[in-house]
């Protein structure tokens, strides 16, 4: 496939990009060599090659639930620098 500077700006374009005209060349080179790189991975051979879905053979590593204790409110207020007696009071950052 052939990048033009048509095709450059027409990506720019879509992609609501202002690329300056002493930047188009390397874009172009870049566009070029990123569709050589697909067309070369379209000559491999994949058939029997199951697809990937994820990086590696472990599935769900994940910790055991366990109940545990939890911080109680006047242990989470004694740091807040604005507080009631149950909540903390943070400044309004909505305008009406």
């Amino acid at each position: 496939m052939e990048v033009t500077d048509a095709l450059v700006e027409k990506m720019a374009w879509l992609a609501r990009l202002d690329i300056p005209f002493e930047e188009k060349a390397a874009v172009q080179k870049d566009l070029e060599r990123m569709i050589h790189f697909v067309e070369k991975l379209e000559e491999l051979d994949t058939t029997g090659v199951q697809p990937l879905l994820h990086m590696s053979d472990v599935v769900n590593n994940l910790r055991e639930d366990e109940v545990k204790g939890s911080v109680s409110t006047e242990q989470a207020l004694l740091n807040a620098p604005s507080h009631t007696d149950r909540f903390f009071l943070v400044p309004k950052v909505i305008k009406k």
